[in-house]
């Protein structure tokens, strides 16, 4: 493989490294390796323990937090609590409070978070499909490991 000039973009990923701006420094438009460009914030969202899940289970309807702990699974209400605030301070999620006793809050995808439905489609799809061999690669290294 040849080497390219640092700075240079192979397959659309910049080399130059965070250098402030949106760019990486390369004047390419956003770069998710800089630290400071919101592109990152993107990933990083995406990346985080819960966000997909919740996801998955806001796709088929409207929920109360009640229903999305329990299709979520072994998530704390604490950490449920942080991950639907950040992704409704984000603009992916609506929450919203019916003025009744007891109160009713529920929680929707906006817009902007049901684009967002394609991508995490295909990563879903993905670990259907190959999660049984990464299963087996880390009982592999495990056996590996303790042998």
């Amino acid at each position: 493989m040849a080497s390219r000039p640092r700075g240079t973009v192979a397959a659309g990923v910049s080399q130059s490294g965070p250098r402030g701006g949106t760019d990486g420094g390369t004047g390419l438009g956003p770069d998710v390796f800089s630290a400071d460009c919101p592109s990152r914030l993107v990933v990083e969202r995406i990346g985080d323990k819960w966000t997909l899940l919740v996801f998955m289970a806001l796709r088929r309807r409207v929920l109360r937090f009640g229903e999305l702990r329990d299709l979520v699974g072994v998530v704390t209400p604490k950490v449920l609590t942080q991950t639907l605030r950040s992704l409704e301070r984000d603009g992916l999620v609506q929450r919203t409070v019916y003025a009744e006793v007891p109160p009713r809050v529920e929680y929707a995808l906006t817009d902007l978070g049901r684009s967002l439905l394609g991508p995490i489609d295909a990563i879903r799809a993905w670990s259907e499909e190959n999660g049984e061999r990464i299963a087996a690669s880390r009982a592999a290294a495990s056996d590996r490991a303790g042998a």
